[in-house]
């Protein structure tokens, strides 16, 4: 191999993956170094490491600052509700009303913190990128090999490798000995990946297949070698990532921006009521004090000023229930998103299998096996056909623990390659211990495993029918071991000719492979006490001539409960895709298992389709292999486009931007620290199947945010319908209830159906039925024309004592008439509660013990403002009779009795289609009788 020497004049600009995409993997070393300005022998020279540095800055990932807390408290104070809060507060002091202003402003407070808080978390994961880096590299400089931080590394130093190092920036590999490094972070496949310096096709080669390069922070499992840098900082792979979560911003989940829509929609009728029941205060001739008086009730009924803080406490319980359940939200209003997922792409490796290398099945002596168990537990039996005899597993046990290094604990932990501690854990399930073995039969001679010739050979004293033999022992990828086989073992010392059994082993590996399973063959050369000067000298020129033993199949497993998982996903009418690192054929084997829909594709060909070509084979696409961290991007991406909800789950680096990009960014807490504070939602129990679980919950508590929404829309507009009704009407000097009483009814007695609402169970079928639409928002159509409907009712009967009180109701002193117009409002609220919490089943229906408990307080806290003297005070009530408590318990009724009556036609419209499509099913089988 040559050796570039550096000239001394000025040094080019140098090309880098991200300014120039540069195939570094087509180059030859000489060539890489040649642009590079480096040199193989010496690395740089001082000078132009320093030149270097000032130019290319320091090899470290650049965090985005967070927002500042000012500014996000900002932000939230911009929030249309809140805004419409201050500025009833502020009228509210400047007309006198203390207590009110101080009221709302405390709730404009609470909204305000309970925002900002959320937000503060928004804008970690480059941090977190930033957090990764830091190990110690041995590089070459001025022909010196130093070791110096890894932030100083600069493109074109030559960095020296081994096993155990954390690969501190991209590089083009110009020496390797058996290296292998780890790359699952990037590229999503779980076994390591050899490499050698060997160039590459001057095309689009994936980044999982660039032998020749390495990439920062992976990790060197085997092996030595050498680099040239070609990268540093955000210009590497991982920088790269670092960019798209940079630039991808958390989109605002369904419940947002459908309480965003209904924020607008009740700011134009609060402002609408205001200016009408103002406008007719203006042509009556009522003073300015006693207009702003009647605007500020007015306003406060209109505004549901409870409703943020009530929504946060539901999804609060939400993120408890899922916290129980092993997931833990990042922000209280993705518990709810959760509920509308329609689509999940769900990664391979680690998520839906366990990361685990495991033999599965064997072959040998002519016949197949299965291996139980999955892991590295060394428990599981060897399972054969009925009738067949145990064979001697011996000749195969020998390649299985003498040719590998790896060493796996009874406690399942592995020190070495994930492969060899597989291959160590099948030993231990024939019955022989890896370490004792290795101890008993020490090597005299080996070749170690490389990428360029695919095969790892041991040489040791063995017992052999019955004598002390000499054997080399070989493991590699089964075409190449094949190709240096001349003889086959069919039986206990019974060895054949290849051919009279190769056809049955390339079925056998072509029956493994198609299964999913990577295969590694063994074979083994008996040698004579003459050969042992020989192959100590020369152990690679013994690998030929060899004896076939065996093959294994080796799968990353699936998760026990993975299948069930998908299935339940499916029947909940959510797309289910993989999307992985590992090969398509591999990956399209593992979907199978999954019971995935049809179709899987690679990254290559992923990246020539158009997005309109790849949205139009979507629906036929569930497995896609060897993708790169922008594919899985653009997918969501696309995704979204087309209306989807999607949750994207994933552990390693290389998933954090489509998991930012996502609605649910679903990580796993086994994963990498970028992942999860790029994720939305962390799974603790790495489990997909919690992933449903939490779906399930999700729709759960959207369904009772639905409920309080219906409760809170319905008082609303009772309130808002109860004062336009007074001002047009000139009923009680068109203040129907002074400010304190609305407040005390939209913030103490709407508190109780909120957590009756919480604590009521959810009805069977929920994962039945399809995802909700979240194009047909909280406030549709049909949702809106029944809150008017209650909240009519709600404004008649409340207006009624009003209209036929007692006495003449006045906004200065308390009366009955207003007081009972108070405690309808209020009962009726109460009764309300108990009646729309669930829909369309009864609200009388069991369970109801619980719920007559919640909301027996805000019934109680009815009657204690018009009985206890200081609460009398504060709200301007006054003591009723024992008639007057009757009628107004009476009209208070009519709402619950409406909602009923509602709800017995929403189920008979429901049943209908059902006994129509019963109908048609039982006329045809009459026919065919």
């Amino acid at each position: 191999m040559g050796v570039h020497v550096t000239p001394t004049s000025a040094p080019p600009e140098i090309t880098t993956p991200q300014s120039e995409p540069t195939r570094w993997w087509s180059r030859t070393p000489d060539e890489t170094a040649t642009e590079l300005e480096s040199n193989l022998a010496t690395g740089l020279s001082s000078a132009q490491v320093s030149e270097r540095q000032a130019r290319f800055g320091p090899n470290k990932l650049t965090a985005q600052a967070p927002p500042s807390l000012w500014a996000v408290v900002l932000q939230q104070v911009r929030d249309p509700m809140n805004i419409m809060l201050v500025a009833v507060a502020v009228v509210s002091a400047a007309i006198g009303q203390g207590s009110t202003a101080l009221i709302v402003g405390f709730l404009v407070i609470l909204n305000v913190l309970i925002g900002a808080r959320q937000e503060m978390q928004a804008r970690k994961s480059v941090d977190a990128l930033a957090t990764m880096q830091e190990p110690q590299s041995k590089v070459r400089r001025d022909g010196t090999l130093v070791q110096i931080p890894a932030s100083q590394l600069v493109p074109g130093d030559v960095v020296e490798l081994e096993a155990g190092d954390i690969v501190p920036a991209d590089g083009r590999l110009f020496r390797t000995a058996t290296m292998e490094t780890q790359e699952a972070a990037l590229t999503g496949e779980s076994t390591p990946i050899g490499k050698d310096v060997a160039s590459l096709a001057d095309d689009d080669v994936p980044l999982g297949d660039r032998a020749n390069m390495v990439f920062q922070n992976t990790s060197v499992t085997r092996g030595t070698g050498a680099i040239l840098v070609t990268a540093t900082g955000m210009t590497t792979q991982i920088g790269n990532i670092a960019t798209l979560l940079s630039t991808v911003e958390k989109t605002k989940s369904p419940l947002q921006r459908e309480l965003d829509s209904l924020t607008k929609v009740l700011g134009a009728i609060a402002w609408s009521a205001v200016a009408v029941i103002v406008l007719i205060g203006v042509l009556r001739g009522q003073s300015a004090s006693d207009l702003l008086f009647l605007a500020t009730a007015v306003a406060i009924s209109a505004i549901p000023t409870g409703l943020p803080t009530f929504v946060q406490a539901m999804l609060a319980y939400g993120a408890r229930q899922l916290a129980d359940a092993k997931a833990v939200v990042a922000n209280l209003n993705d518990v709810e998103t959760l509920g509308a997922t329609s689509s999940i792409n769900s990664d391979k490796t680690g998520t839906l299998t366990l990361n685990e290398m495991t033999v599965t099945a064997l072959y040998t002596v002519g016949r197949h096996f299965t291996v139980e168990g999955t892991g590295y537990g060394k428990t599981g039996r060897i399972l054969q056909a009925a009738g067949g005899e145990v064979p001697d597993l011996t000749p195969l046990a020998y390649g299985l623990v003498l040719a590998s290094d790896a060493t796996v604990s009874d406690s399942g932990e592995i020190i070495g390659d994930p492969t060899e501690a597989a291959l160590v854990v099948l030993a231990a399930k024939i019955g022989v211990d890896a370490e004792e073995s290795r101890r008993t039969y020490p090597r005299i001679a080996s070749v170690p495993f490389d990428s360029a010739y695919k095969f790892m050979a041991t040489a040791q004293w063995l017992p052999w029918r019955g004598d002390r033999t000499l054997v080399e022992v070989v493991k590699g990828g089964p075409d190449v071991v094949l190709q240096r086989c001349t003889k086959a073992l069919a039986g206990p010392g019974q060895i054949v000719d290849l051919e009279t059994m190769r056809a049955d082993i390339e079925a056998e590996q072509d029956r493994l492979s198609k299964q999913g399973l990577r295969t590694l063959a063994f074979a083994a050369r008996f040698l004579t006490p003459v050969d042992e000067a020989a192959i100590v000298a020369d152990p690679m020129s013994y690998v030929e001539e060899l004896v076939f033993v065996g093959l294994v199949g080796i799968v990353d497993p699936l998760r026990p409960t993975a299948k069930i998982a998908v299935e339940i996903a499916l029947k909940a009418g959510i797309e289910v895709r993989m999307i992985t690192g590992d090969h398509a054929v591999t990956a399209s084997a593992i979907g199978a298992q999954l019971g995935l829909g049809p179709g899987a594709i690679s990254g290559p060909e992923l990246a020539k389709l158009t997005d309109e070509e790849l949205l139009e084979r979507l629906p036929n696409l569930h497995v896609f292999g060897r993708v790169t961290p922008e594919d899985k991007l653009r997918l969501v991406q696309l995704m979204q486009r087309e209306g989807l909800v999607v949750a994207m789950t994933g552990d390693a680096v290389n998933d954090a931007a489509a998991i930012k990009q996502a609605d649910i960014g679903v990580a796993m807490g086994s994963g990498s620290e970028v992942t999860k504070q790029a994720a939305r939602l962390v799974l603790t129990d790495d489990n997909f199947s919690t992933l449903v679980h939490a779906v399930e919950l999700g729709r759960s508590i959207y369904q009772k945010i639905t409920a309080y929404i219906r409760f809170q829309m319905s008082q609303l507009i009772g309130l808002v319908l109860l004062f336009l009704a007074a001002s047009v009407f000139n009923i009680a000097s068109g203040v129907a209830m002074t400010p304190m009483m609305v407040l005390f009814l939209n913030f103490f007695v709407a508190v109780a159906p909120v957590i009756a609402i919480m604590l009521d169970p959810v009805g069977p079928g929920i994962m039945d039925r399809a995802p909700r639409d979240p194009n047909i928002g909280i406030s549709n159509g049909w949702a809106v024309r029944r809150w008017i409907l209650y909240g009519s009712v709600l404004a008649l009967s409340s207006a009624v004592p009003l209209v036929f009180g007692p006495d003449t109701p006045t906004p200065d002193h308390p009366t009955a008439s207003m007081t009972m117009a108070f405690v309808v409002m209020g009962l009726g609220s109460v009764f309300s509660g108990l009646v729309l919490r669930r829909e369309p089943e009864s609200g009388l229906a069991a369970p109801l013990l619980t719920a007559v408990k919640v909301l027996s307080v805000p019934a109680v806290l009815v009657v204690l403002a018009t009985e206890l003297d200081f609460l009398q005070g504060w709200l301007t009530t006054q003591s009723l009779t024992g008639g007057q408590w009757l009628a107004s318990l009476g009209l208070a009724l009519l709402l619950p009795v409406v909602g009923e009556l509602d709800k017995v036609v929403m189920r008979r419209k429901a049943a209908r289609p059902r006994v129509l499509a019963t109908q048609e099913a039982v006329v045809p089988a009459r026919a065919r009788a």
